[in-house]
């Protein structure tokens, strides 16, 4: 492997922002791209991702999957986003990076997709949804909405008929509330890499903070004055995994167990 091919290998970080539209942020993206790198080489004897392929939801502009796509030769990605100038953004980066061969992004709801009779179906679904808890979307980028506890796409994932999930979990957006849900739908964490971030932009819009405030009170997530945590998690069915870390994911998120 190229050791220029790795999936940190993204522009420069800088704080959360808008960009032509497209919200940014390198710190987070790097982590998340490094996450689905590392644990789908790592768990390639449970997760069937080079016979299949992964399902992604939520493309974005693409940037950090299309490196790690790079970075994994045998990797095969078909992504589904609800935005159309997203998808365009993501083709225009796939084609950059030249992986176009081996990462499709369509324009639809990846769970009309997911259902169709016509879709091809994979068992492994990579996602990095939006989950900002708010009591509603009017926000200053309504696409972070993730819903009153922020985990609504992933509860959505959890049930959606997947046996292997790698998804992004915040430790403000009712991360044991997620894990309950996913205990019972047979899911058991196999690892995860876990980061802190400061809130950005978004996090720290009064009407996003106080809600933030309002949930880690009642137990539902942590965030420190100006920090919290994000976990890139590999949730599975696979009757193969011999330990759940869901104890140790939750320390990480520095939830009490």
């Amino acid at each position: 492997m190229d050791p220029r091919d790795t999936a940190v290998l993204l522009p420069p970080a800088s704080d959360d922002r808008v960009t032509d539209g497209f919200f940014d942020c390198a710190e987070e993206s790097a982590h998340y791209a490094f996450g689905v790198q590392l644990l789908l080489t790592q768990y390639a004897s449970l997760v069937p991702w080079e016979r299949e392929g992964v399902a992604e939801l939520g493309s974005g502009d693409a940037r950090a999957i299309a490196h790690v796509v790079r970075a994994v030769p045998a990797l095969r990605v078909h992504g589904t986003d609800i935005s159309g100038s997203s998808v365009a953004r993501a083709r225009e980066t796939i084609e950059g990076v030249g992986v176009a061969d081996r990462y499709t992004v369509e324009h639809g709801d990846f769970f009309a997709w997911a259902d169709s009779a016509g879709g091809e179906r994979v068992s492994t679904v990579i996602a990095n949804p939006p989950y900002l808890p708010a009591p509603d979307g009017e926000l200053l980028m309504p696409e972070l909405w993730g819903g009153w506890y922020g985990n609504d796409l992933a509860l959505r994932l959890l049930k959606a008929g997947f046996d292997h999930l790698l998804v992004a979990l915040p430790s403000y957006s009712d991360p044991a509330g997620t894990l309950a849900v996913a205990a019972e739908q047979g899911f058991r964490v196999a690892n995860f890499l876990a980061m802190g971030l400061e809130f950005g932009v978004y996090s720290r819009e009064p009407k996003v903070r106080e809600h933030i405030s309002r949930l880690t009170a009642e137990g539902r997530g942590w965030a420190g004055e100006d920090e919290y945590v994000v976990a890139v998690a590999l949730l599975t069915r696979s009757p193969e995994l011999r330990r759940d870390r869901a104890v140790e994911l939750l320390r990480a998120l520095q939830l009490p167990v």
